[in-house]
């Protein structure tokens, strides 16, 4: 009598040989494949893998935030700017909204200026049936004072918003009264184009400036200074602010992560460093950016 093939030990139900430990319990698998972190037949091959590493490296760093938020209330308003494709809106609202989303108001927007992204984005969330996620055809510095986004917000993500994008997300935070900042900045140019303006007389005395006399050194200097700024800027309006490295994104130059926690700390000394730095450096005519006062 022929034996019927038997299907091999590691395979589950999902279809998924031996890389069941790869993706999280009650992991949406339709979205996974949307995201194409999934192949269409629902395996991982090495680039899908590295990338569900990623997504969830990054979310090991956001739920604890979402957590605490969420001892407090349940409907929690989150902010992505710069969303893209959503992957990180729809990644946090599957692990962490989706189970509660019969009982619960709390809410993503993703914000995001290519339409085409927007409108995939929301027929994406409709077919999934996250009733929990809106898309906004807006840049960041736009949704500062759109009346189609709430007067306060809980939390602000900003994934690689390029350059000035960065910044426009933490005024949006700052104005939205948020607790919690989650920015993995970009492509800073403006600050290095200032540096290389203000070379000459306003850092003529001050050695410190070799450290930004050659243009390949002017160009890293003003992506570390401009984050140097960003946390000093953060502090000036009391939040505790830690800085760290996204493990697993060694493709991107840019992985610096940072996290704020509005705490209502002494804003004097922070405030007093800005404006110290910016005069040094020569960069006193971004002080409109870096603001301690809105």
């Amino acid at each position: 009598m022929k034996k019927s093939a038997s299907k091999p030990a590691s395979q589950n139900k999902e279809g998924l040989t031996g890389e069941k430990h790869d993706i999280r319990p009650g992991q949406s698998l339709e979205l996974l494949k949307e995201l194409h972190i999934l192949t269409r037949d629902g395996r991982l091959n090495q680039d899908s893998r590295r990338k569900l590493k990623q997504v969830y490296h990054l979310y090991q760093f956001i739920e604890p935030l979402l957590n605490t938020l969420q001892e407090d209330h349940t409907d929690i308003c989150l902010v992505d700017h710069g969303a893209g494709k959503s992957y990180l809106g729809f990644i946090l609202y599957d692990l962490f909204f989706k189970a509660g989303q019969t009982t619960s108001k709390a809410h993503i927007y993703g914000i995001e200026t290519r339409d085409e992204l927007v409108q995939k984005s929301a027929e994406l969330a409709q077919r999934l049936d996250f009733p929990g996620m809106s898309f906004l055809n807006l840049s960041v510095a736009d949704s500062i004072t759109s009346r189609e986004l709430p007067e306060q917000v809980d939390m602000v993500t900003a994934l690689h918003a390029c350059d000035t994008a960065t910044d426009d997300a933490i005024q949006f935070a700052l104005k939205k009264k948020a607790r919690f900042m989650v920015l993995v900045p970009c492509c800073q140019a403006e600050v290095a184009a200032e540096l290389r303006k203000n070379k000459g007389d306003a850092v003529r005395h001050n050695p410190l400036s070799e450290m930004w006399r050659h243009p390949i050194h002017t160009r890293e200097f003003g992506s570390q200074i401009t984050n140097v700024l960003r946390c000093l800027q953060l502090e000036a309006h009391g939040y505790q602010v830690r800085v760290t490295e996204l493990v697993g994104w060694e493709h991107s130059m840019k992985n610096e992560l940072i996290i704020a926690e509005y705490k209502g700390l002494p804003a004097k000394r922070p405030a007093e460093r800005l404006a110290e730095v910016l005069k040094t450096t020569g960069l006193e005519s971004l002080q409109r950016r870096f603001f301690v006062t809105p």
